[in-house]
């Protein structure tokens, strides 16, 4: 590949050097299936110095088609290292496919100088990394960004001030708001919590130490969540103090002045630069992709949205070839000028229960939606109560706490399963449709309406929907938790975001509606007191009850079809 002709802008040309991409990379691109055909051999240059604006060293690497003539350049920055599985998925295959590809650490992971901290360099680093750009003999000019997780919020902080050249923007199951991701209406979600403080630690130094503090923390997880209380109890199963994870399960509030300027959400409001949007239905970002996509929309932004039968971890794995394919066409489509890989609809999702995919002009679909209202007896009805009376009750015992299953977690033990086991529990209260003469489809967000009353005042309340089949095996489609603060046992009534399906249930099955007190370990434990679940000390179980006027309401297309 010969060098282009130095000038006044790039400075003297540039010498492609003769390396190949590593060996650990190559042997892993082997093993895919299903991908498109490499168009070019891929090279490799790795450890350049990228100056922060600081004056930090981000240490990159840069991946390049050996092939004649320009080629758009892909931004992909990293707290995970650069090796596996960073490097075959997107600096060797991007490379194959026409892109050159900057693969870099975030400061203080990797090898890069500084500290690293969850939010607060990313939009001057990649502000610093495209500065360093201009001035690279092949960089033409134009450029993307592409990753998954943080690797997306690093792209939502450089698009608070997008430079002219960033043309085309991918966030795979991302993020754009920490403090999201880490608590729910106040409520921590703990085992979250937990597995970023493990992958942001150890996933930079390489495989072996990260699959070791992985198993570590899988080994000790009982004895860290039960803590009391639990702050710094996660030093025996992460190795030690994590400072920025100590301080992001302190501050349950987004308000809180310690989460000023965490959240890039507002860069959506106000981009022009078009962004494709990828999550899974049990991807623990699915809400925060959602809002980049209606936030987007209504912003006049072209934007694409593809949501399949994923976890956050399984949209790069099972999900991969799919996932690569919309990506690879929407980069094509903005940086080569070639749309023939774009399909014909904004949005596509994968209809559970059906197996199948359906494309969408616009997620989510209008219409009405439909309200189904719990009985004494346990049922489903889409008869309205005419009261308020105490429907049923349960206790829940912090010192044996409701267990989670499934659902979206960032662990191995997310997705759908089933809950027969966990609904025979005494605080588990369920109530359950009759089994459907015809299949009903819901497309879109679902929410509980909750009248609550307890004995302390204090509660967490857990609702979820689920498929039961005629073998009365039911599986978790969607959930969500709220916080109750009830006084003198009068009840309240809030509403709990519960996320969103595409889903149908096929004849023969039936609707239902689960409700419990908890999900632990997916949610630190609820105190009874109103204490901070991080520095409670003191448990006390807490009676909670429903009241008639509580409703699941279900999303358009919920009707027979």
């Amino acid at each position: 590949m010969p060098s282009r002709t130095p000038d006044a802008v790039t400075g003297p040309a540039w010498a492609p050097p003769a390396g190949r991409p590593p060996l650990s990379a190559r042997m892993m691109r082997a093993t895919w299936r299903g991908l498109p055909a490499k168009r070019y051999e891929a090279g490799w240059e790795p450890g350049l110095v990228v100056p922060a604006a600081d004056g930090s060293p981000l240490v990159t690497d840069h991946y390049f088609p050996r092939a004649e003539g320009d080629f758009p350049t892909l931004l992909v920055r990293s707290p995970y290292g650069r090796g596996l599985p960073w490097s075959p998925m997107y600096g060797l295959l991007f490379a194959e496919q026409g892109f050159h590809v900057v693969l870099q650490s975030c400061r203080g992971t990797g090898g890069s100088g500084g500290a690293f901290d969850l939010w607060r360099n990313e939009a001057a680093d990649g502000r610093a990394t495209v500065s360093w750009l201009r001035g690279r003999p092949w960089f033409d000019g134009t450029l993307g960004t592409v990753g998954p997780s943080y690797l997306g919020y690093v792209q939502w902080a450089l698009a608070l001030e997008p430079p002219p050249e960033l043309k085309a923007m991918v966030v795979q199951v991302g993020l754009h708001d920490p403090c999201a991701l880490f608590h729910t209406d106040g409520a921590l979600r703990l085992e979250n919590a937990l597995a970023v403080g493990v992958g942001m630690t150890y996933q930079h130094q390489g495989v072996a130490p990260f699959l070791r503090a992985t198993l570590r923390l899988q080994r000790r997880l009982r004895a860290v969540t039960t803590a009391q209380p639990l702050r710094g109890a996660y030093g025996s199963a992460l190795g030690g103090e994590v400072p920025w994870l100590e301080d992001v399960m302190s501050h349950p509030d987004a308000e809180d002045a310690y989460w000023h300027g965490a959240s890039t959400a507002q860069a959506a409001d106000r981009l022009r630069v078009p962004t494709a949007l990828i999550t899974g239905w049990h991807d623990a970002l699915a809400d925060q992709t959602f809002e980049q996509y209606d936030r987007l929309r209504r912003a006049g932004c072209e934007t694409a949205l593809l949501v399949g039968p994923w976890t956050h971890t399984s949209a790069l794995q099972r999900g991969w070839p799919q996932v690569f394919a919309e990506s690879l066409a929407w980069l094509r489509a903005h940086l080569h000028a070639d749309p023939c890989g774009l399909r014909p609809t904004a949005v596509r999702v994968h209809v559970g229960g059906e197996n199948a995919w359906r494309d969408l002009d616009a997620w989510p679909p209008a219409g009405a939606a439909t309200s189904w209202y719990p009985t004494p007896d346990g049922h489903l009805t889409e008869l309205a109560p005419t009261d308020r009376a105490p429907l049923a009750s349960f206790r829940y015992d912090p010192a044996d706490p409701t267990p989670s299953l499934g659902g979206p977690l960032l662990s191995r033990t997310a997705g759908p399963r089933d809950n027969s086991g966990l609904e025979a529990r005494d605080d588990v209260l369920t109530f359950t449709g009759p089994p459907l003469t015809e299949p009903v489809d819901i497309l879109g967000p679902v929410s509980a309406r909750l009248s609550i009353s307890t004995d302390t005042g204090y509660a967490d309340v857990f609702t979820r929907l689920c498929d039961v089949d005629a073998q009365g095996r039911s599986v978790n489609i969607c959930d969500g938790l709220g916080r109750v603060r009830t006084a003198e046992g009068t009840p309240s009534r809030i509403t709990v975001p519960m996320s969103a399906t595409a889903h149908r249930f096929p004849v023969g099955h039936r609707i239902r509606w689960q409700i419990s007190g908890g999900a632990h370990p997916r949610y630190a434990r609820a105190s009874g007191t109103g204490q901070s679940p991080v520095d409670a000390t003191t448990f006390v179980p807490v009676r909670l009850t429903l009241h008639t006027d509580s409703a699941l309401t279900l999303p358009p297309g919920s009707g027979p079809t």
